[in-house]
């Protein structure tokens, strides 16, 4: 086989459907939408969630609990993955994201004691849960709260 005789497998590519082009074509004079009614019209159709009159699915489900508007997202590392990171750096978002530990966005940070550290760091976060903060200052590393 050489380059100029690849081609897709038959019937992978459909023609387009050339409707309103004259009787000949048969899909001429009402262009397969059938005669009359809401569908043949321009703009006609139902909305989206429409179900003829019958009352919509999604007000027919019982709707539970809210969304807080003030809910606050972290971004979450654990311990143990601070210790990718050389003795004695500081170690803040910028350097997170670079190592592929958070992706870039404006999440807070948010350090968890899952794990155990080898490595003395000064850690900067929005936040620490205890079990972090006990297990970055045994680690002989300090703590810096943004």
């Amino acid at each position: 086989m050489k380059l100029h005789e690849l081609q897709p497998v038959p019937g992978a590519r459909k023609t387009r459907k050339r409707v309103g082009r004259g009787t000949g074509s048969g899909m001429g004079k009402t262009s397969t939408r059938g005669h009359k009614g809401q569908n043949s019209r321009s703009g006609g159709g139902v909305r989206l969630g429409f179900e003829g009159g019958q009352t919509p699915l999604f007000k027919r489900l019982p709707k539970r609990g809210f969304t807080n508007i003030n809910r606050v997202e972290y971004n979450i590392v654990n311990l143990e993955q601070l210790n990718d990171f050389k003795e004695g750096t500081k170690v803040d978002s910028k350097k997170l994201v670079k190592k592929g530990l958070i992706k870039e966005n404006n999440k807070k940070i948010k350090i968890l004691g899952n794990g155990k550290l080898n490595v003395k760091l000064t850690v900067v976060a929005h936040k620490f849960s205890k079990s972090a903060e006990k297990g970055i200052l045994e680690a002989g590393g300090t703590i810096e709260v943004i």
